[in-house]
């Protein structure tokens, strides 16, 4: 926006200053920018005369470019703008310290501690202090007694640690998110042509007045307009909410627009408007501005949604249920529908759930929650009633007025112990675990050529059972020769010489070769001495060219007499045409058409074919046959790729034909030649499979080449091993066999293929995404599958999306997929998946080894600050030390646990599934193990210290007694044994060598090094705070030794065999879906994931709504039936309309009482691994461009498999009762709906007032 105001505020002056460097304004370029199609061309023509001239204008060529100086290109910048949106403001440091205060836990002990503060100034006089019982005297001298202070302040400096710590953590984590999305956007280059040469430059380097050349599968980085097109198809959804392709030519709509998706064809456009001034940047700069009506938008989406439900349901349905059968190949949805029907379609879809890992934790750690909010609460009861019997009961003393501060500072303290018990149960550092864990992994990954778009799709793919990978490109090198080709009636193994073959026949080759190659295709010099020529553009193409040029033939001569501007029309390639041709005019005002596709595809609808001597003989069906047995079976079967070469002449005496019908134009070719192209398999690919099938995944490949050389690479790479009983199909035989007699796809005929199937050839993308949602969704085996997918193409979009994990390509990939991906692999390269899998495991791994060691400290915290508590009346670990305790082991052995590096001994045991739980009964084993070891130790010292160490006992001391040796060598082991159970849980598959691989985790080694430390300065110098003594040499080394037992101690529980202990559970199951409530998926409509953390929130609450919901529709049944047997019914039933409406103020009243959840558990909250992907918002979720589903998959969602159907209500009667449908199930539902039919509710019978309130 800085250039809008720029011009603005120098206002005239500025103008005309422009107009005299360019001739036209920023102000004039946006004013056009805005108009469409027809509109637009005008303006153009009124204004500019055409694209020409407006170049002109622009000081740019539209054949060179601009010339690329740099200061002509600064003064673009300055005039027009630069192409970047500028983002969001992060949230400073003291934002997140501020988010971080408000954990409740936190806010509690604040309180506590400043209570605490206030009373240990209140001194009781010193005649009085004797007589307010036993515990409140005794106080050994003055100054200790002054000192009472220190703990409240102590407390309130831990938890400004534990504060910063956290806000220190998330800051970090937001700035590397920031530097991993700068990264990804840097890494965006867009071709442009500069100085006559076609150059790529980073997206934010585009300026105005630059020629970019667009081609299939751009996401447009500016505005512009078209300056000449070949078949160009948009896809303007993300803008307009169109889903239907515009067609852009320059006689129509020239008009392109940033952030939308070349879907067909090429071309080159004149850039118009970069940055915040393109529609795209408006749209944002419209955001930034409206963020607080962002509140409001939100109800009024909910009014619109209800008035769609009541309308468009029933019609709708009709329309899913006609767009059926396959004949509709990419057909989107129609345009008026298609917001109604992605409504429905996200109803009906299984919802996404938040990632599995997500939920599994969030439950578990409520589960800890509620469990130490019990244990803290009973903690304090059992303390309060103790002190309350033994003073007033046992010693007989009178409540006196003097003694009320003293007392009061007792139950303080009581509190402040039963916080922190409540602190050490909450398992705070599991977010943070998970955060670290993820965070670490994805800069790794970036190393393993792993650009990880969404977290949590690194933490999905450990548990990936099946990859659908394309074949070109990432199982093979794609870089493509021409090693084969039958040409003039002989089949030649290896390229010939040009003079083997006819001249009329070459110069066909020559010239089919070169026009009818995307001219964006070239082959570049080499970079370094004695390499290979560099491919740029399509593979395929550069094979051709490639080709031309072992013959010793030049394309680039023919391209130089023939520009692309020349051309008269291109079919570009498409999935569904499977070849591309380009028509030349020539002089004589006949046609000539050139074209190359699949060789199976294009031979049926070649006539003729040259001969030996060059000229075209009668190519019968029989020849065809012959041909493909004898040439194009054998190629295939040694894997390469067949591709025909063909052309057709239109004579200028049958006039111009009809362009439009395709279907007459691409027959009786006459064929030139067929070669066969070799794709290399990578050399590192079959040992990444090999790795795959051994860690129970199972691959299968997808693509659209032939069969058998699908086959021959799939053996070739090990994906079909021989002797084995495994499937390869063709698309259309697969679509026969999925399929019933009405065209439908059926779940249980896909599940009668897909686990045998493991080569999937000639397939479109709709096979493709048919296929991942057939296993996804399929219920055969007793986890659900999780399917990894890799694609390159626009087409792959909806495949990607569809799949737990979108794999897109780096280099070769297009720009729609690498959006609607997870994870981009920067080098295209198969093995680098299988280091995906291998970090996602370690992922997993890593949260369960923090998980083992927390639950380890917590349980044991607990007990002994509970039993501690209840049988002397102080806890043996003081608040502070508690406060110390839950900081290592939350903050640094979630840093030290998650950053363990992986193994390859990941890869040697199969996915744990969805459904496996995050304690594994091994785990359990060695929770509970160790928990008995240190208790056991823990009880000795504390019951029988003083005797084993011969010093004074610190059980039951006064208030404000100084700290005792007794206490300090209780606490000093307790850290100890905590210290090296870190060490015993690196391993949680009960291995024995903990230490393997210890050194290769320097965090792990600094860390637990750096407590130890630490723990010796708080111990010998940290005094009254830390209510700790100085120990001897020997107390050291005894509370040392005691510690070293927690690593012998887990040699014998290791020796113990799991599977003889039947009785220990598993721990932290993920929810299934099954498990939720009907009622509960109805309330979640609106959500778009599943947030696991508030379903458990939340049930409390809705229990309370289902019990006052039943209550007012049984006052409402009653009040009913009341007024039908009364005389005046109608008029009696208006009050109680009315006082309904009163019932539903007050219930929503309390219900903002009730969810102070809602506020804390925004996205914004720090405990979702979530935000880490959502803080630095800039992507808006709804723009991703809406890519069509594909044929059938609409009616096909909402079918019967077993993982989707919910159950949703039969239409309704009437209106007025469809309101409130889904009232009675859904609690909450009823307050918001009910408040608008409850007026106009005056029921005629008594029938009819029952069915509105029920």
């Amino acid at each position: 926006m800085a250039t809008n105001s720029y011009t603005g505020v120098k206002n005239s002056v500025a103008e005309h200053a422009h107009d005299g460097e360019f001739g036209c304004s920023l102000k004039e370029l946006r004013s056009v920018m805005e108009l469409r199609g027809t509109e637009a061309l005008q303006k153009i023509l009124d204004s500019y005369g055409d694209v020409n001239e407006l170049c002109n204008r622009l000081k740019s060529s539209p054949i060179n470019g601009l010339g690329g100086h740099p200061p002509d290109i600064d003064k673009r910048k300055l005039v027009f703008g630069q192409n970047l949106i500028p983002p969001k403001k992060p949230k400073t440091f003291l934002q997140l310290v501020w988010e971080a205060l408000q954990d409740v836990t936190l806010i509690i002990l604040e309180v506590a501690a400043i209570v605490s503060l206030g009373l240990s100034f209140y001194q009781p006089p010193e005649s009085e202090g004797a007589h307010c019982g036993t515990g409140a005297g005794g106080v050994e001298d003055e100054g200790e007694s002054e000192a009472g202070w220190i703990e409240g302040a102590a407390i309130l400096l831990s938890v400004v640690c534990v504060v910063l710590v956290t806000a220190f953590n998330d800051w970090s984590k937001e700035k590397q998110f920031r530097g991993l999305q700068s990264r990804i956007e840097q890494e965006q280059k867009f071709t442009v042509v500069r100085n006559g040469q076609v150059v790529p430059v980073p997206v934010a380097e585009i300026v105005v007045g630059d020629v970019a050349q667009i081609k299939y599968g751009d996401l447009l980085p500016a505005d512009g307009i078209l300056i000449q097109g070949n078949d160009l198809k948009i896809d303007e959804s993300s803008l307009t909410g169109e889903s239907d392709h515009v067609r852009k030519t320059l006689e129509k709509d020239p008009m392109l627009l940033s952030g939308t998706h070349v879907m067909e064809g090429s071309g080159k456009m004149l850039v118009t408007a970069v940055g915040v001034n393109s529609q795209t940047g408006i749209i944002f700069t419209l955001l930034g501005a409206g963020e607080d009506d962002e509140d409001e938008e939100k109800e009024e989406k909910k009014k619109a949604k209800e008035q769609k439900k009541q309308d468009g349901s029933v019609d709708n349905k009709k329309k899913a249920k006609a767009q059926d059968g396959a004949a509709m190949e990419m057909q989107p949805l129609n345009t008026d529908e298609a917001g109604d029907l992605e409504e429905k379609r996200k109803a009906n879809l299984p919802k996404k759930e938040k990632s599995v890992l997500q939920g599994k934790l969030t439950k578990l750690a409520v589960q800890i929650g509620k469990a130490g909010l019990v244990m803290s609460a009973i903690t304090v009861i059992i303390l309060v009633v103790l002190f309350i019997v033994d003073t007033f009961w046992v010693q007989g003393l009178p409540w006196e007025q003097t003694c009320t501060p003293v007392y009061i500072q007792f139950f303080v303290k009581f509190f402040i112990i039963g916080v922190t018990v409540l602190v050490v149960a909450v398992p705070e550092g599991l977010p943070l675990a998970v955060t670290i864990s993820l965070a670490y992994s994805v800069k790794k990954m970036m190393k393993d050529n792993n650009l990880v778009r969404h977290l949590d799709a690194c933490e999905t793919m450990g548990n990936a059972t099946a990859i659908c990978s394309d074949k070109t490109g990432t199982l093979t090198m794609n870089r493509m020769t021409v090693v084969q080709v039958y040409i003039a009636d002989t089949h030649y193994r290896r390229v010939p010489e040009a003079e083997l073959i006819p001249s009329t026949t070459m110069d066909l080759l020559l010239l089919g070769i070169s026009v009818n190659c995307a001219y964006t295709t070239k082959i570049m010099p080499t970079e370094k001495e004695g390499g290979l020529p560099r491919q740029v553009g399509n593979k395929t193409e550069c094979a051709l060219l490639g080709f031309l040029r072992d013959m010793k033939k030049e394309y680039q001569a023919v391209r130089n007499e023939i520009p692309e501007e020349k051309l008269y029309k291109v079919y570009t390639f498409n999935s569904v045409r499977k070849s591309m041709s380009t028509v030349l005019k020539n002089a004589d005002g006949s046609f000539r058409m050139f074209s190359k596709g699949a060789s199976e595809i294009l031979l049926k609808k070649c006539y003729k074919i040259l001969t030996a001597s060059g000229e075209p003989k009668v190519f019968r069906p029989r020849d065809r046959d012959d041909m493909v047995k004898k040439v194009i079976e054998p190629m295939a079967s040694e894997g390469l790729r067949t591709i025909c070469l063909a052309y057709r002449d239109f004579p200028a005496k049958d006039g111009e034909p009809d362009w439009e019908n395709e279907s007459d134009i691409l027959t009786s070719l006459t064929c030139v030649c067929v070669v066969g192209i070799e794709d290399p398999v990578r050399p590192e690919v079959p040992d990444a499979i090999k790795k795959c099938q051994r860690a129970g995944i199972t691959v299968r490949m997808v693509t659209g080449d032939n069969i058998n050389t699908a086959r021959a690479i799939a053996t070739k790479c090990g994906i079909l091993l021989p002797g084995d009983d495994f499937l390869c199909l063709e698309g259309k035989e697969f679509n026969r066999r999925i399929r019933n007699e009405k065209g439908e796809i059926e779940q249980e005929r896909i599940d009668r293929i897909w686990p045998k199937l493991r080569v999937l050839a000639r397939s479109s993308p709709t096979d493709k995404h048919t296929l991942v949602k057939g296993i996804i969704d399929s219920t055969i085996t007793e986890q659900r599958q999780v399917v990894a997918v890799t694609g390159d193409g626009t087409n792959d979009g909806p495949a990607l999306k569809k799949a737990d994990v979108g794999f897109a390509m780096g280099i070769a990939g297009t720009d729609v997929a690498k959006e609607a991906s997870d994870i981009i692999l920067t080098d295209d390269n198969f093995s680098s998946i299988v280091k995906a899998v291998m970090w996602g495991r370690n992922v997993y791994d890593s949260i369960s080894k923090f998980l083992q060691f927390q639950l380890t400290v917590n349980v044991v915290a607990v007990i002994v600050a509970f039993t501690g508590a209840c049988i002397t009346q102080d806890s043996p670990l003081k608040a502070v030390q508690m406060l110390w305790v839950n900081l290592i082991m939350d903050t640094f052995a979630s840093l030290a646990l998650a950053t363990e590096p992986p193994t390859e001994s990941l890869l040697l045991r199969k996915p744990y599934g969805r459904n496996k739980p995050l304690i594994s009964r091994t785990m359990m084993k060695n929770i509970l193990g160790h928990g008995v070891y240190q208790l056991t130790i823990i009880f000795t010292l504390l019951f029988a210290g003083e005797k084993i160490f011969d010093i004074d006992s610190g059980r039951n001391a006064p208030l404000h007694a100084p700290p005792s040796e007794h206490y300090t060598i209780v606490f000093n082991t307790f850290v100890m044994m905590q210290l090296f159970n870190e060490i015993n849980a690196r391993k949680i598959h009960g291995e024995r060598n903990v230490f393997d691989g210890i050194f290769n985790n320097m965090i792990f080694c600094t860390i637990v090094f750096g407590t130890f430390v630490i723990q010796i300065v708080i111990v010998q110098f940290g005094g009254k705070p830390f209510s700790c003594v100085g120990l001897t040499v020997d107390q050291w080394l005894w509370c040392v030794f005691l510690g070293f037992g927690c690593l012998l101690w887990g040699q014998v529980i290791s020796t113990i065999p799991t599977s003889h202990l039947k009785f220990l559970k598993t721990a932290g199951h993920g929810t299934q879906k099954e498990e939720i409530p009907d009622e509960e998926l109805e309330d979640m409509e609106d959500l778009d994931e599943i947030d696991h953390a508030e379903r458990e929130l939340r049930r409390g609450q809705i229990l309370w709504f289902r019990g006052l919901n039943r209550i007012q529709t049984q006052m409402d049944v009653v009040s009913a039936f009341q007024s039908s047997t009364s005389l005046q019914g109608p008029l009696r039933r208006q009050p109680s309309s009315g006082s309904q409406q009163h019932d539903i103020r007050v219930v929503n009243a309390f219900r903002n009482s009730l969810s102070p959840y809602e506020g804390l558990e925004k996205p914004e909250s720090r405990t979702s691994i979530h935000n880490f992907m959502t803080h630095p918002e800039f992507r808006i979720e709804d723009s991703e461009p809406h890519i069509p589903l594909i044929d059938d998959t609409d009616a096909e969602d909402e079918g019967p498999t077993k993982r989707n159907t919910t159950p949703t209500p039969p239409p309704p009667p009437s209106p007025s009762s469809n309101q409130n449908n889904n009232a009675v199930d859904s609690g909450i539902h009823l307050f918001i709906d009910g408040s608008k039919t409850a007026t106009p509710c005056i029921p005629l019978s008594p029938m009819h007032s029952l069915e509105t309130s029920l």
